[in-house]
């Protein structure tokens, strides 16, 4: 049987796989795909729409995720299980957080032996603080913002040629400890915390369908020229982040903090 045949009916897609909320993992995606010469699949619409059609790569894939709760997103992890990774068998991860990603390389290592395929390691980038939405800590400040930034484009270089060259990637070791209390702490938190019932709008929204536009879950719906959320929230600070207006609070805790996208830190040559 030829390439020609394998592949029909596939979705011949090349190899980086990422989902952004506010746009730390986009970038790094971008950054990996542009040293590997190749493109990358955004995940939001086909999450968004519930496209399950199977992927096809000749080589690694390579699938870039945020973190949410110490894990790769519930829903994210979700999706992943639902569709076929065809073609090469190996698959490596990367991971944007603001400076902990718990156990996601152990929840990593079990998606792949589930979906058959042969994790060639994990790597952590550490990116600015984009969840507004919490009172136990600030947001980062522009100097440590531009310095995040910095490190992690230089740190993709590194993992750039690991991947060209089939190498394993290394990520720190994750103790039992995390895992025992990570495993049924995250979806907890989720299911009760993650919740979208506090955010409202103030005066300045004028109705614009960004926030319904952006919400990769579908939560987010636009009656009478004012958004409202059901209770299907991820807390991705999509919405709350890219509405021009700054009309959308969450609560009490977000009043008077600035938003994060790290468009706003790149230049425009990197925005895309």
């Amino acid at each position: 049987m030829n390439k020609k045949s394998i592949c029909e009916g596939l979705e011949i897609k090349n190899m980086v796989l990422y989902f952004s909320g506010t746009g730390n993992t986009k970038y790094v995606a971008k950054l990996i795909c542009d040293g590997l010469g190749d493109e990358c699949i955004d995940l939001f619409d086909r999450i968004r729409n519930n496209d399950k059609s199977p992927l096809y790569s000749e080589k690694p894939y390579v699938i870039c995720s945020p973190i949410y709760v110490c894990e790769m997103p519930l829903f994210l992890m979700k999706y992943l299980r639902s569709i076929t990774f065809n073609g090469n068998n190996k698959v490596y991860f990367v991971f944007t957080s603001g400076g902990y990603c718990g156990s996601a390389k152990v929840q990593a290592k079990l998606f792949s032996i589930r979906k058959k395929l042969k994790c060639l390691g994990c790597v952590e980038f550490v990116m600015p603080r984009n969840y507004v939405a919490n009172n136990k800590y600030s947001m980062d400040d522009e100097e440590v913002i531009r310095l995040k930034i910095s490190n992690a484009t230089k740190k993709v270089k590194e993992v750039v040629e690991d991947i060209k060259n089939g190498r394993r990637v290394k990520s720190r070791h994750v103790w039992l400890f995390e895992i025992l209390i990570i495993t049924p702490f995250a979806p907890l938190w989720t299911k009760y915390k993650l919740v979208a019932k506090d955010f409202y709008t103030t005066d300045a929204c004028v109705g614009c369908r960004i926030c319904e536009k952006v919400c990769p879950l579908n939560n987010i719906k636009v009656v009478d020229k004012k958004p409202k959320w059901g209770e299907n929230c991820t807390h991705c600070m999509a919405c709350i982040s890219k509405c021009p207006k700054k009309a959308i609070e969450y609560g009490n805790i977000t009043q008077g903090k600035k938003r994060y996208l790290l468009k706003d830190y790149v230049s425009a040559k990197r925005k895309d």
